[in-house]
């Protein structure tokens, strides 16, 4: 199968990373991810726009200065937290034979994001997922997303996206 992917320069591009068989790694291992975007960012030059890490997936939008870059980016990311003991079921045989070590899906999914009113859209859909999972009642009430950086700058209000507002938030589902 020919897998194709979008690179539209000056875009930027909404990604889903699912971990092997949806086990709760993530949130378990902020310190060793936010240490894998880190080593990421000495190769690549990126920004992370908007970023909702759930305990089995993450939803990050990035902006990368390069947009052919952005699978590399994605690669670095999950080499550096697959080489630390991040204590995951042994992989099936064809994950094993390809040298996978059974902690991210194969593959990724992107959404290139091309006009301002998307951008925004997307970003509340990310801020909201951890309300759409039944992790939490309200968006603030989840520490592990970029919803309080956006409280700060003043582009929400801190009692946005309670279970109440999912009338106000666009029908987008990427799951």
């Amino acid at each position: 199968m020919n897998y194709r992917r979008v690179f539209i320069p000056n875009s930027y591009v909404h990604l889903i990373i699912i971990a092997y068989n949806r086990k709760s790694i993530f949130v378990n291992n902020i310190a060793l991810l936010r240490h894998s975007f880190k080593n990421a960012k000495q190769f690549f030059k990126f920004e992370i726009v908007a970023i909702c890490v759930l305990p089995e997936h993450i939803h990050l939008i990035l902006n990368p200065e390069n947009i052919e870059e952005y699978p590399k980016i994605i690669t670095s990311i999950k080499y550096y937290f697959s080489n630390n003991n991040v204590g995951v079921e042994t992989p099936t045989y064809g994950y094993v034979n390809k040298g996978e070590k059974g902690i991210f899906q194969r593959r990724f999914f992107e959404h290139t994001i091309t006009s301002e009113e998307e951008l925004n859209n997307q970003i509340d859909y990310i801020h909201y997922n951890p309300v759409k999972h039944g992790l939490v009642k309200n968006v603030k009430d989840w520490q592990y997303s970029s919803f309080h950086k956006f409280v700060k700058q003043g582009l929400y209000e801190n009692d946005w996206g309670s279970a109440e507002d999912i009338k106000n938030i666009k029908d987008l589902d990427f799951e």
